[in-house]
Protein backbone atom coordinates (compact mmCIF):
# COMPACT_ATOMS: atom_id res chain seq x y z
CA UNK A 1 0.00 0.00 0.00
CA UNK A 2 1.54 3.26 -1.41
CA UNK A 3 1.90 6.16 1.39
CA UNK A 4 -1.00 8.09 0.07
CA UNK A 5 -3.69 5.24 0.38
CA UNK A 6 -1.98 4.63 4.14
CA UNK A 7 -2.95 8.10 5.04
CA UNK A 8 -6.14 8.72 3.78
CA UNK A 9 -7.23 5.31 6.01
CA UNK A 10 -5.42 6.66 8.73
CA UNK A 11 -6.97 10.13 8.42
CA UNK A 12 -10.30 8.69 7.34
CA UNK A 13 -10.32 5.80 10.58
CA UNK A 14 -10.01 8.92 12.71
CA UNK A 15 -12.39 11.10 11.64
CA UNK A 16 -15.33 8.30 10.70
CA UNK A 17 -15.44 8.04 14.43
CA UNK A 18 -14.90 11.53 15.71
CA UNK A 19 -18.51 12.57 17.05
CA UNK A 20 -18.20 16.06 17.09
CA UNK A 21 -16.75 15.79 13.49
CA UNK A 22 -19.71 14.12 11.99
CA UNK A 23 -22.44 16.16 14.01
CA UNK A 24 -20.71 19.55 12.17
CA UNK A 25 -20.93 18.31 8.81
CA UNK A 26 -24.28 16.52 9.19
CA UNK A 27 -25.41 19.67 10.61
CA UNK A 28 -24.28 21.80 7.55
CA UNK A 29 -25.18 19.42 5.11
CA UNK A 30 -28.89 19.30 6.35
CA UNK A 31 -29.24 23.15 6.00
CA UNK A 32 -27.90 22.60 2.42
CA UNK A 33 -30.32 19.53 1.56
CA UNK A 34 -33.32 21.93 2.78
CA UNK A 35 -32.46 24.64 1.01
CA UNK A 36 -31.66 22.29 -2.53
CA UNK A 37 -35.73 21.16 -1.73
CA UNK A 38 -36.84 24.70 -2.19
CA UNK A 39 -34.13 25.95 -4.86
CA UNK A 40 -35.61 22.87 -7.30
CA UNK A 41 -38.73 24.55 -6.69
CA UNK A 42 -38.30 27.14 -9.74
CA UNK A 43 -37.51 24.59 -11.99
CA UNK A 44 -41.11 22.89 -14.07
CA UNK A 45 -39.05 19.95 -15.64
CA UNK A 46 -35.95 19.83 -13.51
CA UNK A 47 -34.56 17.03 -15.53
CA UNK A 48 -34.86 18.34 -19.22
CA UNK A 49 -32.54 21.56 -18.00
CA UNK A 50 -30.35 18.69 -16.34
CA UNK A 51 -29.97 16.78 -19.47
CA UNK A 52 -30.13 19.97 -21.73
CA UNK A 53 -26.91 20.94 -19.73
CA UNK A 54 -25.03 17.73 -20.03
CA UNK A 55 -25.61 17.84 -23.62
CA UNK A 56 -24.01 21.04 -23.83
CA UNK A 57 -21.18 20.35 -21.46
CA UNK A 58 -20.29 16.90 -23.63
CA UNK A 59 -20.65 18.81 -26.71
CA UNK A 60 -17.87 21.53 -25.58
CA UNK A 61 -15.57 18.63 -24.18
CA UNK A 62 -15.84 16.67 -27.45
CA UNK A 63 -14.74 19.82 -29.35
CA UNK A 64 -12.48 21.69 -26.19
CA UNK A 65 -9.88 22.56 -28.75
CA UNK A 66 -12.12 24.44 -31.45
CA UNK A 67 -14.01 26.12 -28.21
CA UNK A 68 -10.57 26.97 -26.75
CA UNK A 69 -9.43 28.67 -29.68
CA UNK A 70 -12.69 30.93 -30.37
CA UNK A 71 -12.39 31.98 -26.65
CA UNK A 72 -9.18 32.69 -26.78
CA UNK A 73 -10.05 35.05 -30.14
CA UNK A 74 -13.03 36.76 -28.88
CA UNK A 75 -11.12 37.32 -25.58
CA UNK A 76 -8.07 39.23 -27.08
CA UNK A 77 -9.98 40.94 -29.48
CA UNK A 78 -11.26 43.72 -26.47
CA UNK A 79 -7.92 43.63 -25.10
CA UNK A 80 -7.24 40.71 -22.71
CA UNK A 81 -4.63 38.45 -22.82
CA UNK A 82 -5.03 34.69 -22.77
CA UNK A 83 -2.04 32.50 -21.62
CA UNK A 84 -1.85 28.98 -22.09
CA UNK A 85 -0.20 26.58 -18.86
CA UNK A 86 0.32 23.27 -19.57
CA UNK A 87 1.51 21.93 -16.04
CA UNK A 88 0.77 23.64 -12.75
CA UNK A 89 4.32 25.02 -12.90
CA UNK A 90 3.95 26.58 -16.42
CA UNK A 91 1.16 28.28 -15.04
CA UNK A 92 2.86 29.42 -11.03
CA UNK A 93 5.72 31.19 -13.50
CA UNK A 94 3.35 32.52 -15.82
CA UNK A 95 1.30 34.51 -12.42
CA UNK A 96 4.65 35.91 -11.25
CA UNK A 97 5.84 36.51 -13.80
CA UNK A 98 3.17 39.38 -14.08
CA UNK A 99 3.48 39.98 -10.67
CA UNK A 100 7.09 40.49 -10.78
CA UNK A 101 6.30 42.86 -14.06
CA UNK A 102 3.96 44.74 -12.12
CA UNK A 103 6.45 45.23 -9.58
CA UNK A 104 2.92 43.65 -7.04
CA UNK A 105 3.41 43.89 -3.56
CA UNK A 106 0.05 42.79 -2.16
CA UNK A 107 -2.07 40.40 -3.99
CA UNK A 108 -6.07 39.69 -2.88
CA UNK A 109 -7.67 36.45 -3.90
CA UNK A 110 -11.62 35.25 -4.68
CA UNK A 111 -12.21 31.69 -4.18
CA UNK A 112 -10.99 30.07 -6.63
CA UNK A 113 -10.47 25.66 -6.76
CA UNK A 114 -7.67 25.98 -9.49
CA UNK A 115 -5.28 28.10 -7.50
CA UNK A 116 -5.52 25.45 -4.97
CA UNK A 117 -4.53 22.90 -7.63
CA UNK A 118 -1.89 25.43 -8.34
CA UNK A 119 -0.77 26.44 -4.63
CA UNK A 120 -0.59 29.77 -5.80
CA UNK A 121 -0.94 30.85 -2.12
CA UNK A 122 2.43 29.04 -1.16
CA UNK A 123 4.09 30.58 -3.92
CA UNK A 124 2.97 34.09 -3.13
CA UNK A 125 4.29 33.85 0.03
CA UNK A 126 7.68 32.29 -1.27
CA UNK A 127 8.21 34.72 -3.17
CA UNK A 128 7.59 37.73 -0.27
CA UNK A 129 4.58 38.72 -1.34
CA UNK A 130 1.26 39.52 0.94
CA UNK A 131 -1.82 37.60 -0.63
CA UNK A 132 -5.25 37.82 1.22
CA UNK A 133 -7.92 35.24 0.61
CA UNK A 134 -11.24 37.24 0.04
CA UNK A 135 -14.25 34.29 0.74
CA UNK A 136 -14.94 34.40 4.54
CA UNK A 137 -14.72 30.66 4.36
CA UNK A 138 -11.33 30.66 2.31
CA UNK A 139 -10.23 33.09 4.71
CA UNK A 140 -11.01 31.96 7.81
CA UNK A 141 -9.00 28.20 6.27
CA UNK A 142 -5.71 30.37 5.26
CA UNK A 143 -5.57 31.78 8.91
CA UNK A 144 -5.59 28.50 10.57
CA UNK A 145 -3.10 27.30 8.02
CA UNK A 146 -5.48 24.38 6.25
CA UNK A 147 -6.86 23.58 2.74
CA UNK A 148 -10.39 24.20 2.24
CA UNK A 149 -12.50 21.11 3.20
CA UNK A 150 -15.10 21.64 0.30
CA UNK A 151 -15.28 22.86 -3.06
CA UNK A 152 -18.15 25.17 -2.19
CA UNK A 153 -17.94 25.41 1.75
CA UNK A 154 -14.27 26.13 2.49
CA UNK A 155 -14.58 26.27 6.58
CA UNK A 156 -17.73 23.77 6.28
CA UNK A 157 -15.94 21.87 9.39
CA UNK A 158 -15.67 24.49 11.46
CA UNK A 159 -18.41 25.55 14.30
CA UNK A 160 -19.16 28.84 14.90
CA UNK A 161 -16.66 28.48 18.57
CA UNK A 162 -13.90 27.45 16.37
CA UNK A 163 -14.14 30.55 14.40
CA UNK A 164 -14.32 32.35 17.18
CA UNK A 165 -11.82 31.04 18.97
CA UNK A 166 -9.60 31.59 15.62
CA UNK A 167 -10.34 34.97 15.47
CA UNK A 168 -9.55 35.37 19.27
CA UNK A 169 -5.98 34.06 18.80
CA UNK A 170 -5.58 35.98 15.56
CA UNK A 171 -6.68 39.22 16.22
CA UNK A 172 -7.52 39.49 19.42
CA UNK A 173 -11.52 40.01 19.72
CA UNK A 174 -13.54 38.55 22.82
CA UNK A 175 -14.05 35.39 23.50
CA UNK A 176 -17.21 34.42 21.82
CA UNK A 177 -17.83 36.49 19.03
CA UNK A 178 -20.85 36.42 17.15
CA UNK A 179 -20.48 35.19 13.81
CA UNK A 180 -22.28 38.82 12.86
CA UNK A 181 -19.31 40.70 14.20
CA UNK A 182 -16.78 38.33 13.28
CA UNK A 183 -17.75 39.18 9.70
CA UNK A 184 -18.23 42.98 9.95
CA UNK A 185 -14.53 42.45 10.86
CA UNK A 186 -13.05 40.67 8.35
CA UNK A 187 -15.31 43.23 5.89
CA UNK A 188 -13.24 45.97 7.73
CA UNK A 189 -10.23 44.55 7.62
CA UNK A 190 -10.03 43.35 4.15
CA UNK A 191 -11.99 46.69 2.34
CA UNK A 192 -8.53 48.31 3.27
CA UNK A 193 -6.68 45.35 1.50
CA UNK A 194 -8.67 45.88 -1.54
CA UNK A 195 -7.42 49.08 -1.94
CA UNK A 196 -4.28 48.16 -1.48
CA UNK A 197 -3.87 45.16 -3.85
CA UNK A 198 -1.94 45.58 -7.35
CA UNK A 199 -3.31 42.73 -8.12
CA UNK A 200 -6.69 40.59 -8.37
CA UNK A 201 -6.66 36.93 -8.88
CA UNK A 202 -9.71 35.15 -9.53
CA UNK A 203 -11.19 31.72 -11.01
CA UNK A 204 -14.09 31.17 -13.78
CA UNK A 205 -17.03 29.82 -13.29
CA UNK A 206 -17.63 29.90 -16.90
CA UNK A 207 -15.58 30.64 -19.69
CA UNK A 208 -18.06 31.84 -22.81
CA UNK A 209 -16.57 31.07 -26.28
CA UNK A 210 -18.95 33.40 -28.48
CA UNK A 211 -18.28 36.02 -26.60
CA UNK A 212 -14.87 35.45 -25.15
CA UNK A 213 -15.90 36.15 -21.81
CA UNK A 214 -15.48 35.34 -18.50
CA UNK A 215 -18.39 34.86 -15.85
CA UNK A 216 -18.34 34.68 -12.24
CA UNK A 217 -20.57 34.23 -9.57
CA UNK A 218 -20.27 34.56 -6.32
CA UNK A 219 -22.37 35.40 -2.77
CA UNK A 220 -20.31 37.44 -0.84
CA UNK A 221 -19.37 40.77 -3.21
CA UNK A 222 -15.45 39.88 -2.53
CA UNK A 223 -15.26 38.32 -5.99
CA UNK A 224 -16.94 42.08 -7.64
CA UNK A 225 -13.95 44.01 -5.58
CA UNK A 226 -11.13 41.38 -6.72
CA UNK A 227 -11.15 42.61 -10.49
CA UNK A 228 -12.45 46.22 -9.88
CA UNK A 229 -10.32 47.52 -7.37
CA UNK A 230 -6.88 46.41 -8.67
CA UNK A 231 -4.97 47.33 -11.79
CA UNK A 232 -4.39 43.91 -13.07
CA UNK A 233 -7.13 40.87 -13.08
CA UNK A 234 -5.58 37.90 -13.22
CA UNK A 235 -8.18 34.47 -14.04
CA UNK A 236 -6.75 31.16 -13.31
CA UNK A 237 -8.97 28.44 -14.84
CA UNK A 238 -9.17 25.08 -16.16
CA UNK A 239 -9.46 24.60 -20.02
CA UNK A 240 -12.97 22.38 -19.00
CA UNK A 241 -14.90 25.30 -18.08
CA UNK A 242 -16.27 26.72 -21.76
CA UNK A 243 -19.33 26.71 -22.46
CA UNK A 244 -20.38 27.79 -26.21
CA UNK A 245 -22.60 30.76 -25.63
CA UNK A 246 -23.78 33.91 -23.88
CA UNK A 247 -27.27 32.73 -23.95
CA UNK A 248 -26.57 29.45 -22.16
CA UNK A 249 -25.65 31.09 -18.95
CA UNK A 250 -29.61 31.26 -18.58
CA UNK A 251 -29.28 27.66 -17.87
CA UNK A 252 -25.92 27.06 -16.23
CA UNK A 253 -26.11 30.17 -13.73
CA UNK A 254 -29.56 28.65 -11.46
CA UNK A 255 -28.19 25.12 -12.02
CA UNK A 256 -24.98 26.27 -10.29
CA UNK A 257 -27.17 27.94 -7.77
CA UNK A 258 -29.63 25.63 -7.21
CA UNK A 259 -27.65 22.64 -6.75
CA UNK A 260 -24.52 24.70 -5.03
CA UNK A 261 -26.46 26.58 -2.48
CA UNK A 262 -30.10 25.89 -2.92
CA UNK A 263 -30.61 29.32 -3.97
CA UNK A 264 -32.50 30.55 -7.13
CA UNK A 265 -29.64 32.51 -8.54
CA UNK A 266 -26.54 33.40 -6.97
CA UNK A 267 -26.21 36.86 -5.50
CA UNK A 268 -23.84 38.24 -7.79
CA UNK A 269 -23.27 37.11 -10.95
CA UNK A 270 -20.66 38.74 -13.69
CA UNK A 271 -19.57 38.41 -16.70
CA UNK A 272 -16.06 40.15 -17.90
CA UNK A 273 -15.38 40.86 -21.29
CA UNK A 274 -11.61 42.17 -20.58
CA UNK A 275 -9.97 45.00 -19.42
CA UNK A 276 -11.24 48.63 -19.08
CA UNK A 277 -11.69 50.79 -21.94
CA UNK A 278 -10.90 54.16 -22.25
CA UNK A 279 -14.65 55.41 -21.70
CA UNK A 280 -15.21 53.46 -18.86
CA UNK A 281 -14.15 54.67 -15.16
CA UNK A 282 -13.05 51.32 -13.69
CA UNK A 283 -12.09 47.84 -13.75
CA UNK A 284 -8.90 46.21 -14.43
CA UNK A 285 -6.27 48.23 -16.82
CA UNK A 286 -4.64 44.31 -17.56
CA UNK A 287 -6.47 41.20 -17.87
CA UNK A 288 -5.09 38.18 -18.31
CA UNK A 289 -6.51 34.54 -18.29
CA UNK A 290 -4.59 31.88 -17.60
CA UNK A 291 -5.91 28.14 -19.48
CA UNK A 292 -4.62 25.56 -17.26
CA UNK A 293 -4.30 22.24 -18.80
CA UNK A 294 -2.31 19.99 -15.57
CA UNK A 295 -2.83 16.63 -16.86
CA UNK A 296 -6.72 17.67 -18.15
CA UNK A 297 -5.84 16.41 -21.13
CA UNK A 298 -5.06 13.00 -19.65
CA UNK A 299 -8.18 12.63 -18.73
CA UNK A 300 -9.52 13.56 -22.25
CA UNK A 301 -7.68 10.27 -23.32
CA UNK A 302 -10.53 8.48 -21.84
CA UNK A 303 -13.83 8.14 -23.66
CA UNK A 304 -16.15 7.38 -20.33
CA UNK A 305 -13.79 9.16 -17.65
CA UNK A 306 -13.41 12.69 -19.70
CA UNK A 307 -16.98 13.06 -19.17
CA UNK A 308 -15.86 14.26 -15.68
CA UNK A 309 -14.76 16.84 -17.13
CA UNK A 310 -17.94 18.69 -17.54
CA UNK A 311 -18.22 18.91 -13.80
CA UNK A 312 -19.67 22.79 -12.74
CA UNK A 313 -18.09 22.53 -9.36
CA UNK A 314 -20.98 22.88 -7.64
CA UNK A 315 -20.44 20.27 -4.47
CA UNK A 316 -23.68 18.32 -4.61
CA UNK A 317 -22.21 14.97 -5.07
CA UNK A 318 -19.90 15.68 -1.69
CA UNK A 319 -22.74 16.45 0.08
CA UNK A 320 -24.77 13.76 -0.59
CA UNK A 321 -21.77 11.06 -0.44
CA UNK A 322 -22.15 8.58 2.51
CA UNK A 323 -18.25 7.98 2.37
CA UNK A 324 -17.36 12.17 2.22
CA UNK A 325 -20.45 13.02 4.56
CA UNK A 326 -17.89 10.12 6.60
CA UNK A 327 -13.84 11.05 6.37
CA UNK A 328 -14.99 14.80 5.44
CA UNK A 329 -12.64 16.53 3.23
CA UNK A 330 -9.22 16.52 4.43
CA UNK A 331 -9.03 12.67 4.25
CA UNK A 332 -8.73 12.48 0.85
CA UNK A 333 -5.40 14.65 1.05
CA UNK A 334 -6.55 16.18 -2.57
CA UNK A 335 -8.06 19.95 -3.64
CA UNK A 336 -11.01 17.97 -5.86
CA UNK A 337 -12.47 15.52 -2.70
CA UNK A 338 -15.73 13.27 -2.73
CA UNK A 339 -16.70 11.52 -5.79
CA UNK A 340 -16.28 13.61 -8.10
CA UNK A 341 -12.83 13.89 -6.74
CA UNK A 342 -12.31 10.35 -6.83
CA UNK A 343 -12.99 10.33 -10.44
CA UNK A 344 -10.42 12.80 -11.53
CA UNK A 345 -7.60 13.26 -9.01
CA UNK A 346 -6.48 10.10 -10.24
CA UNK A 347 -6.16 11.44 -13.20
CA UNK A 348 -4.59 14.43 -12.15
CA UNK A 349 -1.99 13.37 -9.80
CA UNK A 350 -0.70 9.84 -10.98
CA UNK A 351 -3.56 6.43 -11.26
CA UNK A 352 -0.31 4.59 -9.09
CA UNK A 353 -0.66 6.58 -6.40
CA UNK A 354 -4.02 7.64 -6.38
CA UNK A 355 -6.76 5.02 -7.17
CA UNK A 356 -7.01 4.41 -4.08
CA UNK A 357 -9.41 7.07 -4.07
CA UNK A 358 -11.82 5.51 -6.72
CA UNK A 359 -11.96 2.44 -4.40
CA UNK A 360 -13.43 4.66 -1.40
CA UNK A 361 -17.15 4.67 -2.09
CA UNK A 362 -20.36 2.38 -1.42
CA UNK A 363 -20.97 2.78 -5.16
CA UNK A 364 -24.75 3.75 -3.90
CA UNK A 365 -25.36 5.99 -7.16
CA UNK A 366 -26.43 8.95 -4.91
CA UNK A 367 -23.91 11.13 -6.81
CA UNK A 368 -25.10 10.48 -10.29
CA UNK A 369 -28.25 11.12 -9.15
CA UNK A 370 -28.16 14.66 -7.80
CA UNK A 371 -25.51 15.98 -10.27
CA UNK A 372 -27.49 18.63 -12.29
CA UNK A 373 -24.61 17.93 -15.39
CA UNK A 374 -25.66 14.26 -15.28
CA UNK A 375 -22.23 12.82 -14.79
CA UNK A 376 -22.34 9.27 -14.36
CA UNK A 377 -19.76 9.92 -11.20
CA UNK A 378 -20.13 6.02 -9.79
CA UNK A 379 -19.89 4.39 -13.35
CA UNK A 380 -16.60 6.30 -13.40
CA UNK A 381 -15.56 5.41 -10.47
CA UNK A 382 -15.69 1.50 -11.89
CA UNK A 383 -13.68 2.73 -14.81
CA UNK A 384 -11.50 4.18 -13.01
CA UNK A 385 -10.91 0.67 -10.58
CA UNK A 386 -10.60 -1.07 -13.85
CA UNK A 387 -7.60 0.73 -15.25
CA UNK A 388 -6.01 0.62 -11.65
CA UNK A 389 -6.25 -3.47 -11.97
CA UNK A 390 -5.49 -3.38 -15.45
CA UNK A 391 -2.32 -1.75 -15.19
CA UNK A 392 -1.70 -4.20 -11.95
CA UNK A 393 -1.51 -1.21 -9.73
CA UNK A 394 -2.74 -3.20 -6.83
CA UNK A 395 -0.22 -4.87 -4.84
CA UNK A 396 0.67 -9.18 -5.73
CA UNK A 397 -0.99 -10.20 -2.65
CA UNK A 398 -3.90 -8.29 -3.20
CA UNK A 399 -4.56 -9.77 -6.91
CA UNK A 400 -3.62 -13.18 -5.66
CA UNK A 401 -6.55 -13.57 -2.72
CA UNK A 402 -8.54 -11.67 -5.88
CA UNK A 403 -7.88 -14.33 -8.24
CA UNK A 404 -8.75 -17.39 -5.34
CA UNK A 405 -11.89 -15.08 -4.91
CA UNK A 406 -13.12 -15.41 -8.42
CA UNK A 407 -12.21 -19.60 -8.32
CA UNK A 408 -14.03 -20.16 -5.61
CA UNK A 409 -17.18 -18.29 -7.14
CA UNK A 410 -16.81 -20.08 -10.24
CA UNK A 411 -16.76 -23.40 -9.07
CA UNK A 412 -19.32 -24.27 -6.40
CA UNK A 413 -17.24 -27.37 -5.25
CA UNK A 414 -14.91 -25.04 -3.34
CA UNK A 415 -17.98 -23.53 -1.37
CA UNK A 416 -19.58 -26.78 -0.58
CA UNK A 417 -16.61 -29.15 0.59
CA UNK A 418 -14.92 -27.28 3.04
CA UNK A 419 -17.09 -27.90 6.78
CA UNK A 420 -18.23 -24.60 8.90
CA UNK A 421 -15.32 -24.70 11.22
CA UNK A 422 -12.54 -24.96 7.79
CA UNK A 423 -14.68 -22.14 6.60
CA UNK A 424 -14.58 -19.59 9.74
CA UNK A 425 -11.13 -20.47 10.49
CA UNK A 426 -10.26 -19.21 7.01
CA UNK A 427 -12.65 -16.14 7.41
CA UNK A 428 -10.77 -15.63 10.87
CA UNK A 429 -7.18 -15.99 9.41
CA UNK A 430 -7.66 -13.85 5.88
CA UNK A 431 -10.15 -11.54 6.30
CA UNK A 432 -9.92 -10.11 10.21
CA UNK A 433 -7.56 -7.08 9.17
CA UNK A 434 -9.69 -6.47 6.22
CA UNK A 435 -12.91 -6.34 7.90
CA UNK A 436 -11.17 -3.98 10.31
CA UNK A 437 -11.15 -3.50 14.34
CA UNK A 438 -14.63 -2.11 15.00
CA UNK A 439 -16.64 -4.77 13.38
CA UNK A 440 -17.47 -8.19 14.13
CA UNK A 441 -16.45 -11.03 12.09
CA UNK A 442 -19.81 -12.74 10.74
CA UNK A 443 -19.59 -16.50 11.31
CA UNK A 444 -20.88 -18.87 8.30
CA UNK A 445 -23.82 -20.74 9.22
CA UNK A 446 -24.00 -25.18 9.83
CA UNK A 447 -25.49 -25.37 6.88
CA UNK A 448 -25.41 -23.50 3.19
CA UNK A 449 -28.77 -22.71 1.50
CA UNK A 450 -27.76 -25.01 -1.39
CA UNK A 451 -28.16 -27.55 2.20
CA UNK A 452 -31.22 -25.87 2.89
CA UNK A 453 -32.81 -25.47 0.21
CA UNK A 454 -31.93 -29.93 -0.81
CA UNK A 455 -33.66 -30.43 2.72
CA UNK A 456 -36.56 -28.47 2.33
CA UNK A 457 -37.40 -30.41 -1.20
CA UNK A 458 -36.99 -33.90 -0.39
CA UNK A 459 -39.92 -32.84 2.73
CA UNK A 460 -41.87 -31.54 0.23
Amino acid sequence: MNASASQFLEKAALKSFDPEHRKRLDFNIDKYDQAVILGKLQYRDIELAKRRAANLKGKVINKLDTYLLEFQKNFEKRGGKVIWAHSGRDAQKEIMQIIKKAKARVIVKQKTMVSEELEINEVLEKNKREVFETDLGEYIVQLEGEKPYHIVTPAMHKSKEDVSDLFHRKFGLPENTPPEEITKFVREKLRSEFIRADVGITGANFLVADVGAVALTENEGNGILTFAFPRIHIVVTGIEKLIPTLEDLDLFYPLLATFGTGQRLTVYNNVLFGPKKANEPDGPEEMYVILVDNRRTELLKFQEQRKALSCIRCGACLNECPVYRSVGGHAYGTVYSGPIGSVISPHLLGLREYNHLSFASSLCGKCTEVCPIKIPLHELLLYNRKEAVSRKYSSFLWRRMVGAWKYAMLHRWTLDRPGPALKNRTIRVFGKKLWGPRRELPKMAQKSFKELWKERQSIS
